[in-house]
């Protein structure tokens, strides 16, 4: 110390430590504000780094000394403060990536994991909107465009922008970058023919550069700068991309683009996985679907009204009708255990079958079960199916049914709802000889048969004792003016019991994603 005459005193080794650069190059993860500080410190304590979990928390610097007078600099920060603060930011950076990735881990479907993107991108480049562009470059779909904060029609109005002039559309075209610098993260130079990494966009309406329609509907809609990012995995080359848009001119800090460049990574590699899965379900349903009759027969005295609404997996539910001689119908549900692939090649297997079968002996259903079980056992012994054939003549109103472990059939008319008392019996290829008495069953003019497979109450959910009253409900509040078509009558038991099966929303408990296929059969007599 040097003694100077009061009341001005120095601290030498603050100001020659003060004059020093001690700055430490505290990276895109670290731009950390530092608060003055003023009261009395903390003695002989360490500070106390608080717990943090955004993308720019507040670190304030440890007050370990307090000006003492106005004009006079206080002692510098000790070097390990600094330290401990790019530790921190470094902390948060981690923790808001963690979060954010988790909550795109739990996402199931490609519309809900974009949402996600767009969402979390917002948050880490400091913008209010956003629009996902899902378009694979190898053209096999699916495609799909989603807005954040943007309203259909808005999402429109962008698109009526030209494609080589948005920064989304240069990326998915693999164009080079519209302008020399574009905000290409991690400070690499943009190769030359190659689509940027990232395309930054500080001023849509003071760029004279632009495209006018681009400056044009962003005056529309509201915003003054974007922000674009490609969705891209080295598997699957370019999935599409995202592009973020703000209120006022802005452009994200090198910090804020590292952080949504690793998110992007790792959302990449996600959709990736969740586009293939998509496209196998795809592939799944288009199989199933072609495997279903193509058209019902046309019997005098009968109409037939078939549904599907196919599962997640890919699940074994068939239905089938065939015309039989002397005027005689053959109707038939099933399902065939498991799911996937095989699961569907068994139940093309044994539906093909039960065709054979029911043109050999169709009036006794006993027989053709019968016949079908044990062509289960002998060329797939580890699988077991459920199913149920019915032998009508549509002139007499007459018919005569057996089931192999499957659900009871609905009788639907005016005077009546009722369930038809089948027999207990095992699956097929659950015991070493199957058999199982028929019934009859007579119908008055006007009523309708329901014939469904066990996914159906699966999916109803619940008990199963429940679920039968849900579906019997379900059949007996079909209105008069449906009961003549049996395509009223299905659609109206379908849409009560299964709201997201045709179309609408599912209510709150309900699964978003069914695994369960369902099928059904409607065979209204005149």
């Amino acid at each position: 110390m040097l003694d100077i005459p009061f009341p001005v005193r120095v601290h030498v080794d603050a100001v020659i430590a003060a004059q020093h650069d001690m700055r430490i190059d505290m990276g895109v993860c670290d731009a950390i504000e530092q608060r003055d500080t003023a009261g009395k410190p903390a003695a002989m304590s360490t500070p106390h780094l608080p717990k943090v979990a955004g993308i720019d928390p507040t670190v304030p610097a440890p007050a370990h000394t307090a000006t003492p007078l106005p004009g006079i600099p206080a002692a510098a920060p000790a070097p390990g403060t600094l330290i401990q603060d790019r530790l921190a930011g470094w902390v948060s950076d981690l923790t808001t990536l963690h979060e954010l990735t988790e909550r795109l881990a739990r996402t199931g479907t490609l519309d809900d994991a974009l949402h996600e993107v767009l969402r979390a991108g917002a948050a880490l480049v400091g913008a209010r909107r956003g629009m996902a562009v899902l378009e694979p470059a190898d053209g096999h779909g699916p495609r799909a465009t989603i807005g954040l904060g943007l309203a259909h029609a808005e999402l429109g109005t962008i698109e009526t922008v030209p494609r080589s002039a948005t920064s989304y559309g240069r990326i998915l075209d693999g164009l080079p970058p519209a302008r020399a610098a574009d905000g290409d993260s991690g400070g690499r130079e943009h190769a030359p023919g190659k689509p940027p990494r990232s395309v930054s966009v500080p001023d849509l309406l003071g760029d004279e550069d632009l495209d006018p329609r681009q400056r044009e509907v962003a005056a529309r809609l509201g915003f003054a700068a974007s922000y674009a990012v490609p969705l891209v995995t080295d598997g699957s080359g370019r999935l599409g991309a995202a592009v973020w848009l703000y209120d006022e001119p802005a452009e994200p800090t090198e910090r804020r683009r590292h952080l949504v460049g690793l998110y992007g990574q790792y959302a990449s590699e996600h959709l990736a996985r969740l586009l293939e899965l998509e496209r196998g379900r795809a592939q799944l349903a288009t199989l199933a679907e072609e495997l279903m009759p193509s058209r019902l027969p046309r019997v005098p005295g009968v109409r037939l009204a078939g549904r599907h609404v196919p599962g997640s997996e890919g699940g074994g539910d068939w239905y089938d009708a065939l015309a039989l001689p002397e005027g005689a119908l053959g109707l038939a549900v099933g399902s065939v255990c498991g799911s996937g692939p095989s699961a569907l090649a068994a139940m093309g297997r044994l539906r093909a079958s039960l065709r054979a079968y029911a043109v050999m002996e169709g009036e006794d259903p006993v027989a053709v079960l019968s016949d079908l079980e044990l062509l289960l056992r002998l060329t797939e012994p580890a699988r077991s199916a459920t199913a149920l054939f019915a032998y009508a003549e549509p002139a007499l109103r007459r018919l005569v049914l057996a089931g192999a472990g499957h659900a009871p059939p609905l009788v639907v008319g005016a005077r009546r709802t009722e369930y038809v008392e089948t027999s207990l019996s095992a699956p097929l290829g659950m015991l070493s000889c199957w058999e199982a008495p028929s019934v009859e069953l007579v119908v008055e003019p006007g009523e309708t048969l329901l014939l469904y497979t066990d996914g159906l109450l699966r999916r109803i959910g619940g008990p199963v004792d429940r679920a039968f009253a849900r579906l019997h409900a379900a059949a007996a509040s079909v209105p008069k003016a449906d009961r003549a078509e049996p395509e009223a009558v299905a659609d109206h038991v379908l849409r009560t019991v299964l709201p997201e099966a045709l179309g609408k929303a599912a209510g709150p408990g309900e699964a978003g994603e069914p695994t369960e296929d369902v099928v059904m059969l409607a065979a209204l007599f005149d």
